[in-house]
């Protein structure tokens, strides 16, 4: 669990002293922030955790962040947002969440060498091989956010049909992973003409497979 003792006397310790704000490392930040927002009455402490987690979100850790966004509640669309923010983590539940998919939609496809203004037609080594590690961290990304990161315009990363074949490949690998056994079938559309909904072209949906129904003889 985040809110552990790796997190918590650090937490118990600034109740004494504020020396406890310099033990927050990247790899404690998370448990510290969990603990401050659990024992309440440490905004400092809390503030500082969180910039501390925010910056410590890269291509390294994102597996990781994306295993703890699917752990907070609400992040299947299942709770509300007023639900969401009681959780642990309090205000930073939206936050830290908020924060993870601006790095999916923004900063990654910059970090691998992929957005619109730099691809080139050819398809160079270096962009192919960022294109299979960005399908490969999208196939973890929780379906919510899945879609709202391939259908934001913000998320650039070549044409419309660029991100349409993308969403396409990813939903594959996701049938391997993530979607296995939910039940639900994803699947990616791209929209032709103007006046997208949204502003976007590609259109991820999911739908819930009907149980066959079994008809029994008397």
């Amino acid at each position: 669990m985040d809110y552990s003792l790796f997190g918590t006397v650090p937490a118990l310790g600034y109740l004494y002293s504020s020396v406890s704000i310099s033990l927050i490392r990247p790899d404690n930040a998370r448990g510290i922030l969990a603990a401050g927002c659990l024992l309440g009455g440490m905004d400092d402490l809390c503030a500082y955790a969180y910039e501390t987690c925010k910056q410590s979100i890269n291509l390294e850790t994102i597996n990781e962040w994306l295993e703890f966004i699917e752990s907070i509640p609400g992040s299947d669309g299942s709770l509300s947002p007023e639900q969401t923010l009681t959780s642990v983590f309090g205000q930073y539940a939206q936050r830290l969440r908020d924060d993870v998919f601006h790095f999916l939609v923004d900063t990654l496809p910059n970090v691998l060498g992929l957005n619109s203004s730099t691809i080139s037609e050819s398809g160079l080594p270096q962009e192919k091989t960022g294109r299979e590690t960005l399908l490969r961290i999208f196939s973890l990304v929780p379906f919510d956010m899945f879609k709202a990161a391939v259908e934001s315009p913000a998320f650039q990363i070549g044409s419309d049909q660029a991100r349409f074949k993308f969403a396409k490949d990813a939903i594959e690998l996701r049938k391997k992973g993530i979607a296995q056994g939910r039940g639900a079938e994803e699947t990616v559309v791209l929209a032709f003409g103007g006046g997208h909904m949204g502003g976007s072209a590609v259109h991820v949906t999911r739908k819930i497979r009907k149980r066959p129904l079994w008809k029994v003889h008397s």
